[in-house]
């Protein structure tokens, strides 16, 4: 019985052995294929990402140098090339121009290629006087009415992409002007990933990559044909071109596989590549093989102890099927051995009875663990709201402390001069502002759940008066000139006092850092009726405006573009829930004539003497 035990043993092992084999054959190149499709999956998404950010990038420029050289002004200095006063006239347009479209640079050639005006006039090294007649966007414009290219500068030394367009005037083409743009941003966005993104000229040379060491390599072999057409258009200038250590392969599915050998030693990587024929190129993503290697051996580790844990599984029930006919047939040699085997049968259900007991024991234990940790997870909640409201006090109390800060200055010299009286009345308003702290505090915590704080009339000119105490400090800061215009008569709306001004305060402030520094520093606050019992609050600076690509998400909290340390990003988020706790409204545009514009609607509310004193 034990050799016919043994021998089926000795069978189960072979085939579970073979089964490892069929699995480490088989199943090694099975999975090796079905996670290289996933990864190529991820890596089109992240293609097709990149290229469209690509084309959005051009396609935001490529209609712009034709519009400049429609201008009247730029057809004037190419048909007189020598009037020294449009030079200079243009050169200042350019440079305006440039600024504002916060391109690379923009300049203007008469036929011959030579530079006769550019945004850099008054840099060094400057585009005028240099002849970019090799670079293939000046001929293709001249000749065929548009030109674009990737290069080199040969004289800023900065990669750009060249848009060219013709100057036509009533003689013809005169001239060309040529619009270079900057892609590194996009380039610095590829940085630090899991995968590497390169962008690849019709050479094969990398020109765009998120490896500062992988540009001006060709993963195509630099042949003598290839390095004449680059040095033709003279595309990198001087930069020494070499050639990337790649060995290429192809799995039995199609993929791509690049092997890299550099200063990080050889890494294998999935390519996938995207025609870009707009601009010549040919954009690729590679991803790191390492990954699906380890998935791999991964996966069929699993399969492979899946398979030994079964055939231990079968060994164990053929080792029990064979022990429980051996005490049949013991049964039914000797009757005599039941009542052993009876108690054998009950020990066996005491122990079960125990592992039972056991199993529920941890249970319990496992419920007591999954409550505590509900009951962390709550208090993780508390802290979170905590840290959001004490960030919030801090963006709100920062300008009262400011200003009280200044009267304490005041006071002090008031004090020192002998000028008491003074002294008292400066003394007398940090007082009023910590009321006013406290007050903001109360509104602040009442921002965190439904406010409480009843509604009703607010005059308007008042607010504006306590705001603008406030306020001094930062406008003359800024140097900013504030002009209000209410209308003639007094403006009653339906708000609360504090949280008003709160919302004028953050506006206000908004508006100050967007005119620090700029040549227009002008803030305007109007207020008038606009029918419907309603009364629009209007805010406007001559700042640099609000880009379309952040416009909305203005009012998301934390979200901010100023400086580390300049700003939480609360301000407008708070402003927008107390003007909606108003029943108004809060938005905030770019202004049709540049700037911004803040507007608050809010219903008009006189009070009750006024209503009694109109029956």
């Amino acid at each position: 019985m034990n050799r016919h035990r043994r021998r089926h043993l000795i069978i189960l092992g072979a085939v579970a052995f073979a089964l490892c084999l069929l699995i480490a054959s088989f199943g090694h190149r099975y999975a090796t294929a079905l996670y290289l499709d996933e990864a190529a999956a991820r890596g089109h998404n992240t293609l097709g990402l990149a290229v469209t950010a690509l084309r959005g990038q051009l396609a935001r420029y490529e209609k712009l140098p034709q519009l400049i050289a429609d201008d009247p002004d730029i057809k004037l200095l190419v048909s007189n090339p020598q009037d020294r006063e449009k030079i200079d006239e243009v050169n200042h347009f350019l440079k305006q121009v440039n600024h504002l479209l916060e391109s690379s640079d923009i300049y203007v050639m008469l036929n011959d290629g030579v530079t006769i005006a550019a945004s850099n006039f008054d840099q060094t090294p400057t585009f005028i006087g240099e002849n970019f007649s090799y670079r293939p966007y000046f001929h293709d414009a001249r000749d065929h009415g548009e030109g674009r290219f990737f290069a080199l500068g040969t004289t800023s030394l900065k990669r750009g992409y060249y848009f060219g367009a013709p100057i036509r005037t009533e003689t013809g083409v005169a001239g060309v002007v040529a619009f270079k743009i900057d892609l590194d941003a996009i380039e610095s966005s590829w940085r630090g990933s899991d995968y590497e993104i390169i962008v690849t000229d019709r050479e094969g040379i990398i020109f765009m990559s998120g490896r500062q060491d992988w540009l001006f390599t060709a993963i195509e072999p630099l042949t003598p044909d290839r390095l004449a057409r680059t040095a033709a258009t003279r595309r990198y200038a001087n930069a020494q071109l070499r050639e990337l250590p790649v060995t290429r392969s192809a799995t039995p599915d199609g993929h791509d596989l690049l092997t890299v050998t550099d200063t990080k030693g050889a890494r294998q990587y999935l390519a996938l590549s995207e025609e870009m024929p707009e601009a010549d190129w040919t954009v690729r993503v590679l991803l790191d093989t390492a990954s699906v290697r380890v998935q791999v051996l991964t996966t069929i580790a699993a399969l492979v102890l899946l398979v030994a844990l079964g055939a231990m599984g079968f060994a164990v029930w053929l080792e029990r099927r064979a022990r429980l006919a051996e005490r049949l047939q013991v049964q039914r040699e000797a009757q005599e051995e039941l009542e052993r085997r009876v108690a054998e049968r009950t020990a066996d259900l005491a122990n079960v009875n125990h592992l039972l007991q056991a199993e529920v024991a941890e249970r319990r234990a496992t419920e007591r663990a999954l409550r505590k940790t509900q009951a962390d997870l709550v208090q993780a909640g508390k802290l979170a709201a905590l840290g959001q409201m004490a960030a919030a006090l801090s963006h709100e109390f920062n300008q009262p402390l400011a200003a009280a800060r200044t009267y304490a200055d005041n006071a002090l010299l008031l004090i020192a001069h002998g000028r008491n009286a003074e002294a008292a009345e400066a003394i007398e308003r940090i007082v009023s502002l910590t009321e006013r702290m406290a007050s903001i505090s109360r509104h602040l915590r009442n921002f965190a759940r439904k406010p409480n704080e009843k509604l009703g009339p607010v005059r308007l000119d008042d607010i504006i008066h306590d705001t603008l105490e406030i306020m001094g400090w930062r406008l003359k800061a800024a140097d900013a000139d504030f002009v209000v215009n209410l209308g003639p008569g007094p403006l009653w709306v339906k708000a609360g006092t504090v949280r008003l001004q709160q919302v004028l305060v953050n506006i206000i402030s908004n508006a100050a850092d967007a005119v620090e520094g700029t040549e227009r520093r002008t803030i305007t606050l109007a207020a008038e009726r606009t029918g419907e019992g309603k009364v629009a609050i209007t805010v406007r600076d001559h700042g640099p405006g609000i880009p379309a690509a952040i416009a909305g998400r203005i009012f998301d909290p934390f979200f901010t573009t100023k400086g580390v340390g300049k700003g939480l990003g609360l301000g407008l988020s708070i402003s927008y829930n107390i003007v909606k706790d108003f029943g108004g409204t809060l938005s905030v545009e770019q202004h049709p004539e540049g700037g911004t514009i803040a507007t608050i609607v809010l219903d008009e509310e006189p009070p009750a003497q006024s209503l009694e004193a109109a029956e």
